[in-house]
């Protein structure tokens, strides 16, 4: 089991950076089994960036996939990041997007990917947002703000609720057309030269705008925003973004908003995604926020520890088996019970929602 922990896979990167050991099926299988959830950065003492050497291993050993997976893979990252092929691709799923009928199925047949697309939001189409919205009160500062690619096509609505409650605590919001990826599902799938493209494209956007933050509201594209300058070294529009990105929370936790008008009374459970509570350190700003709203009870939707961005991670849906987000049976009861209690709501800032070792050839 030593090769699928952090340390031993450390180890395999470091002999296939230095020759003495190829990528065979077997040494891609102990490197695809880790989710990339960055927990070990913080249980680390060393304070080794473990993303960095993972995700750079992810882009190494790609050409030495058999070639279907290759070409599957390539095409998972194409159809993900490109507009058109990514809203044709979610469309079907649409209809079955917040049934209830289908989350009883998925239970009932232990499928997790019934469960993605029963979580997924109704069909009701968000508004567009403006390219400029002004801020409520006194002026406090501009944000532009992330709308992406997964979350613009299938979280619109958390987009427009993001830049609703800038504008309540004094931002002006800027939202510039054609955005696309940041390029973090390209990394994921080990398409580095694609991830670099996309990255290169929207951080000429975001630093253009002249914002003073850089906002995003799903954790993984978030994490790799405040990357931006070791994944374009040299590049001042990419240094510019990772100098000023901002997860949408933290920024409004730091801000402030005003005191809610109305109570509500409703329980909510907290997961804290991976890539939020590891990649960016953003965990007690999320309560914070949710706390100050009169009536709310928070409870943890998993016990919070250090090995898991809330206990337990999602896997990276699409992008590794499903199974690898809920290997331990103790959170996954936790989690089923907060989920079947009546009258809850739950809070993923996801939705909203790379040394010590570093080998320098593969990034």
């Amino acid at each position: 089991m030593e090769a699928d922990s952090p340390r031993g896979r450390i180890h395999l990167i470091r002999a296939l950076e230095e020759g003495q050991l190829t990528p065979t099926p077997e040494v891609i299988r102990h490197l695809d089994l880790c989710l990339g959830c960055r927990a070990c950065e913080t249980a680390c003492p060393s304070g080794v960036e473990y993303g960095a050497l993972i995700e750079a291993a992810r882009g190494y050993i790609e050409p030495f996939r058999p070639a279907p997976a290759r070409w599957g893979r390539r095409a998972l990252a194409a159809v993900l990041t490109t507009p058109a092929l990514r809203r044709a691709a979610f469309a079907p799923l649409r209809p079955l997007g917040g049934r209830a009928w289908l989350g009883r199925y998925a239970r009932r047949l232990r499928s997790t990917w019934l469960a993605y697309a029963a979580a997924m939001p109704s069909a009701a189409r968000a508004p567009r947002l403006p390219e400029v919205l002004e801020p409520e009160g006194r002026p406090r500062g501009t944000a532009v703000l992330l709308t992406g690619c997964v979350t613009e096509t299938v979280f619109a609505a958390t987009s427009v609720a993001t830049a609703r409650l800038l504008r309540r605590a004094g931002v002006r919001v800027l939202v510039p057309r054609g955005q696309g990826c940041c390029g973090a599902l390209a990394i994921h799938l080990g398409a580095m030269e694609r991830a670099r493209m996309l990255a290169r494209r929207i951080a000429s956007v975001l630093a253009a705008s002249g914002a003073d933050w850089v906002v995003s509201n799903a954790a993984g594209c978030g994490a790799l925003l405040r990357e931006y300058g070791e994944l374009l070294p040299g590049e001042p529009a990419a240094a510019t973004v990772g100098a000023r990105a901002r997860d949408a929370l933290a920024l409004l936790a730091e801000l402030g908003l005003p005191s809610p008008s109305r109570p509500l009374a409703c329980t909510v459970a907290v997961h804290d995604p991976c890539h939020l509570a590891h990649g960016q350190g953003v965990r007690v700003q999320v309560r914070q926020l949710l706390a100050a709203v009169p009536g709310v009870r928070l409870v943890e939707a998993r016990p919070h520890r250090g090995d898991g961005g809330g206990g337990g991670g999602c896997g990276q849906p699409g992008l590794h088996p499903p199974d690898q987000g809920r290997r331990d049976p103790a959170r996954a009861s936790v989690a089923r019970r907060a989920s079947d209690r009546p009258a809850r709501r739950r809070a993923s800032p996801a939705r909203r929602s790379h040394q010590n070792a570093q080998p320098a050839s593969m990034i």
